[in-house]
């Protein structure tokens, strides 16, 4: 799989949010939840900044869980002479908020994290997060690729699309991922005039 070229193709679709610089919360947690809730942008009604600074003052995914999240993440979108990983640009910090702002997101979550950790202990004697990078690796390759997955992984491929879904979409809306697919916005055309063949074939200019 060329990762960085499927997933710039999802992101292509998300890069005009700005939930990601909304979502990132500081690693300080134990810093005061208000410094950390973004600044209430123009066109955000007063009920809806409310709703953002109750979802800031709430936890989703215990520490062992969000340890989980961050080790996938950076799986899915490591560190690479382009850009940095995926944690580093806050992208667990942005599913916690999403799976927080969106509860349908939490059992398929929370879920598919347990699911992880029973199959790694099976495989390989430990939860998922504490393995070696290689047995990491090998269990990811299992549930990456939906075609050629086992039936019995049914699961932990249902949770790994999810999971690389929530992070190609938080790492794709961040600066960092824009620069990476290389978008650069709307810019304005430049007249240069009319070509000089077409205007020698509409009689403007001697040929």
């Amino acid at each position: 799989m060329n990762r960085r070229q499927t997933l710039k193709t999802l992101g292509l679709i998300a890069v005009g949010s700005t939930i990601v610089s909304q979502a990132c919360v500081s690693e300080d947690k134990g810093a005061d939840v208000a410094a950390n809730v973004p600044k209430q942008l123009p066109g955000v009604q007063d009920v809806e900044h409310e709703r953002i600074k109750k979802l800031y003052s709430e936890t989703f995914f215990s520490a062992h869980e969000l340890a989980t999240v961050t080790v996938l993440a950076d799986i899915i979108i490591p560190e690479d002479e382009i850009s940095p990983s995926a944690s580093a640009v806050g992208v667990p910090d942005f599913i916690e908020f999403i799976v927080k702002d969106i509860p349908s997101y939490q059992i398929p979550m929370r879920g598919g994290l347990k699911w992880l950790d029973v199959f790694a202990n099976k495989q390989s004697g430990n939860a998922f997060r504490e393995l070696s990078k290689e047995d990491q690796l090998k269990i990811v390759d299992q549930i990456a690729y939906p075609s050629k997955a086992k039936p019995e992984v049914a699961q932990g491929v249902t949770f790994f699309n999810l999971m690389r879904n929530l992070t190609s979409s938080g790492f794709y809306t961040t600066k960092e991922g824009i620069d990476d697919i290389g978008y650069v916005g709307n810019r304005p055309g430049v007249w240069e005039g009319v070509p000089e063949d077409v205007l020698r074939e509409h009689g403007f200019l001697e040929s």
